[in-house]
C-alpha cells in the first residue's frame, strides 16, 4: 500500500533528498526554513498550474446597490463569474471580464442600478461589477487559489493526496538555491516538469489551461 504523503513526511524526504536538516541541534538553519521552503513550493505550484484541484467555488447574492465584493482567501485568478436570475433565480447569466478601466468608463456612477454585465478586479481584494446590480442575485464563481499552506496542524491538501511527486520537486526547486546546490537546479527542473505534465495522465498543454479543448484520443 501506497504511503499518504503528508508534512511530516514530505519533510523527511526533503532531509533525505538534500542530506541536510535532519535535527534542529546538528544543521538549524536548514532544519528551521524547511517548512518555509514547502510553504513557497506550494505558491510556485499555484502560480504556475492551473488544475481543476486549485480551483474553488464561491457562492454568494449580488445585492443592490453594492457594486464592490470581497474575493475569497488566497485568490490568484477569477476563472468564471456568473449569477441567477428570472422568478426562481434559474436563469444563468454570465459576468463577462472587464478591465477596470473600462467598468468605470461603461457605469462611471456607481449609485446607479442595473442589470450586471461585466467584471473587473477593483483591487487584489475586491470585484466591481458594473451595472451595479438593481436586485439581489445568486452568484457563483469558480476562482483559482492557493490551497491551505501546509504546516503541522494541516498535514494534507490536494497536492499532498493527488500531486504529491509536483510538490516534492518544487520544494527541492525552492531548497537548491537556499543550499547555493546551483548545479541541481537543472536536475529539478526536469523532474517538476515531468512530473507537471504527466498530472492527471495528461500533457502540459492540456492542464495548463483549463479554457485548452481537450480531445479524445
Amino acid at each position: 500500500m501506497a504511503t499518504t504523503t503528508t508534512f511530516t513526511t514530505l519533510l523527511e524526504d526533503l532531509r533525505r533528498y538534500l542530506e541536510r536538516g535532519f535535527t534542529l541541534e546538528s544543521d538549524q538553519l536548514v532544519y528551521e526554513q524547511l517548512p518555509r521552503l514547502i510553504n513557497l513550493a506550494e505558491r510556485r505550484i499555484a502560480r504556475e498550474l492551473k488544475v481543476q484541484g486549485l480551483i474553488n467555488v464561491l457562492t454568494g447574492t449580488l445585492q443592490a446597490g453594492l457594486a464592490v465584493y470581497p474575493k475569497p482567501d488566497r485568490w490568484r485568478t477569477t476563472v468564471s463569474f456568473n449569477f441567477g436570475s428570472g422568478d426562481q433565480n434559474n436563469e444563468y447569466n454570465q459576468l463577462f471580464p472587464r478591465d477596470y478601466e473600462y467598468v468605470r468608463s461603461y457605469w462611471p456612477d456607481r449609485t446607479q442600478t442595473g442589470f450586471p454585465l461585466f467584471y473587473a478586479d477593483y483591487d487584489y481584494n475586491n470585484w466591481i461589477i458594473a451595472p451595479t446590480p438593481d436586485a439581489a442575485y445568486p452568484f457563483e464563481v469558480l476562482v483559482y487559489q492557493i490551497l491551505p499552506l501546509l504546516d503541522e496542524s494541516n498535514q494534507t491538501n490536494w497536492l499532498t493526496e493527488y500531486a504529491p511527486q509536483v510538490l516534492l520537486y518544487a520544494c527541492l526547486l525552492e531548497a537548491t538555491p537556499f543550499l547555493k546546490n546551483d548545479e541541481r537546479i537543472a536536475v529539478w527542473q526536469q523532474m517538476y516538469d515531468r512530473a507537471a505534465q504527466s498530472l492527471n495522465g495528461e500533457d502540459l498543454s492540456k492542464i495548463l489551461d483549463r479554457s485548452a479543448r481537450r480531445t479524445e484520443a
